[in-house]
């Protein structure tokens, strides 16, 4: 798509041009243009989040009215090597994005092409005339991540560190070590700009691998050059206040810095492997705030019968899934509803994952002695009127988070089981009676996360014969009646057919016949009668919806399956 210089064009004024076409009222443009003063942003972003018109509505007449096409990003290939000869420096700085090249044109993305300045300045830089077109803020931000990666720089200081160590001895690396810093700068940039959630480090007979998790999957990208390793693994261990002389043993630390002007929550976890020091980093983006429930993905009904659950004034409400599965976030989202003033919060956690305001949090310590059991006990002591019980893992956490519920406090907790009809055998396989699970457990939340199809390079499939031999035997003649979708893999999802997470979730509620059940401890009534209950949905059976409204693929929905085995 060849886009048209945007030179010569007046500058518009676009509110009266779009009062003029009918797109908003007069009004809405004096309230606008009132706002703008206080927030200094464009006049577009600003009717925008007003609600005044629709962010797509607006662009398609602001590139119209311009002369210039608005941008897809979909029908781009990214090629670094050409993109990148505009720096990154000034990409930021001009709100631009170099996207290809053609006929001796650059093709050049800009949020405002108003910009005359900015304008000038790209074509005395890049000393080629230049093709305008309009890209939202959002999808130049996306541009720009996929356009700077760090893998190149961070190959380069690591190349600038093994030369660095090359001639001193391992224990002599220092924490003003400038390419180690450099280093580890490039890798939590590169982890930010991904989206990563966790960032792994791991030394091998010949090789440094990095690899990030992002959306549930690992990307490595392999240094030739594992002696850098140890140098890395000690600054972390530096920034995380740990023994940097302890390589026999495994040592777990926390860190805050800032990337990019976010500030991020660094845990990280040492181990020691056959060639050296494994080292693993969960990054919590502290500046993307707590989730609402209302955009975590829980169907219209479970959320309903959900938010019924956690505004109980008493009892035990349990999120169970395996770790990684999303149960932390579910539970913040729960307290962000829930913060009142009128109420008393202690949350019982390993470790503190998201600082929140008016919630008294705290942090077990084994090693002090300070587990979930012994600081629920005092926790009980504070007045509370809601407390959130970080995982149950012993008899003992169970037992007492129980009485909490029976003394009229609400109570949330993570639990490891596989589905939600589980948890509470599972509280009685750790020994606690029936009698008290059944008077105390009202609900319990079932999750996991699928990958999300990548909205650039969504397309319909014919499923395989493994997917449709599954499906069809558990959804009959339904399943060759619906569409399904995949990605093919485009440059916006790095090729995967994926981009972003979605929550799947399943919600039990204990009714008096299965509390009965539990009180006799009868596990096989128990499991009857929950197959029975028609208003509980299990997780395949919501993997399989968000396939069929196309979110997600067959392949997800399966490894949900899979994983419930």
């Amino acid at each position: 798509m060849a886009a048209n210089n945007s030179e010569g064009k007046k500058q518009l004024k676009i509110g009266d041009l779009l009062v003029n076409h009918g797109l908003i009222t007069a009004e809405q443009l004096q309230e606008a243009l009132a706002k703008q003063k206080d927030s200094g942003d464009k006049l577009g972003k600003v009717l925008i989040d007003m609600g005044a018109i629709e962010e797509k509505k607006f662009l398609e007449f602001f590139a119209e009215q311009l002369g210039i096409p608005l941008v897809d990003l979909t029908k781009y290939k990214i090629v670094p090597a050409v993109c990148q000869r505009l720096p990154e420096a000034q990409s930021h700085l001009f709100h631009t994005v170099l996207l290809g090249e053609d006929d001796g044109r650059y093709l050049i993305g800009m949020a405002d092409p108003q910009d005359i300045f900015a304008v000038d300045e790209m074509t005395r830089l890049l000393k080629r005339p230049l093709n305008i077109g309009l890209l939202s803020e959002n999808d130049l931000r996306q541009a720009r991540d996929r356009i700077y990666t760090h893998a190149e720089e961070i190959t380069e200081f690591a190349q600038q560190l093994a030369s660095e160590l090359q001639d001193t001895v391992e224990e002599e690396a220092t924490e003003t070590d400038t390419a180690v810093f450099s280093l580890i700068t490039s890798l939590f940039e590169d982890a930010v700009q991904v989206g990563a959630s966790d960032i792994h480090i791991e030394p091998d007979e010949k090789v440094l691998r990095i690899r990030m998790r992002v959306d549930g999957m690992l990307r490595e990208q392999i240094i030739d050059n594992k002696g850098i390793g140890a140098a890395v693994a000690q600054r972390l261990k530096l920034m995380s206040g740990l023994n940097i002389a302890e390589k026999r043993l495994p040592q777990d630390g926390r860190f805050n810095i800032t990337v990019k002007k976010m500030p991020v929550d660094v845990r990280l976890s040492t181990m020691p492997i056959q060639y050296g020091e494994s080292v693993v980093m969960r990054l919590l983006n502290q500046a993307t705030g707590i989730l609402d429930l209302d955009i975590l993905g829980m169907s219209e009904n479970i959320l309903t019968r959900f938010r019924h659950l956690i505004h109980m004034p008493k009892g035990i409400i349990l999120v169970t899934g395996p770790t990684g599965s999303g149960k932390t976030t579910t539970l913040y989202a729960a307290l962000n509803e829930m913060n009142d003033v009128e109420k008393k919060f202690i949350t019982i956690e390993d470790p503190v994952e998201y600082r929140l305001p008016r919630i008294n949090q705290v942090q077990v310590n084994t090693q002090l002695d300070l587990t979930f059991a012994r600081v629920l006990r005092s926790a009980l002591r504070q007045d509370p009127d809601i407390l959130l019980v970080g995982e149950i893992r012993d008899k003992d956490t169970a037992s007492i988070a129980m009485r909490a519920a029976l003394t009229g406090h609400l109570v949330l907790a993570t639990l490891h089981t596989n589905d939600a009809a589980s948890s509470a055998m599972r509280l009685i396989d750790m020994g606690v009676e029936g009698y008290l699970v059944a008077a105390t457990v009202y609900g319990a939340l079932a999750q996991r996360l699928v990958r999300k199809i990548c909205s650039g390079c969504k397309e319909e499939y014919i499923p395989n014969q493994e997917e449709t031999t599954f499906f069809r035997e558990f959804f009959g003649d339904e399943f060759a009646k619906n569409k399904y979708y995949h990605g093919r893999g485009c440059e916006h999802c790095n090729n995967t057919g994926y981009r972003g997470r979605l929550g799947v979730y399943e919600l039990l509620e204990f009714d008096d016949e299965m509390r009965e059940a539990l009180r006799m401890g009868d596990a096989n009534t128990f499991n009857h009668l929950v197959e029975k209950d028609k208003m509980t949905r299990s997780l395949l059976a919501n993997a399989y919806e968000l396939a069929v409204r196309g979110d997600t693929t067959l392949n997800e929905a399966l490894r949900i399956a899979g994983e419930q085995e």
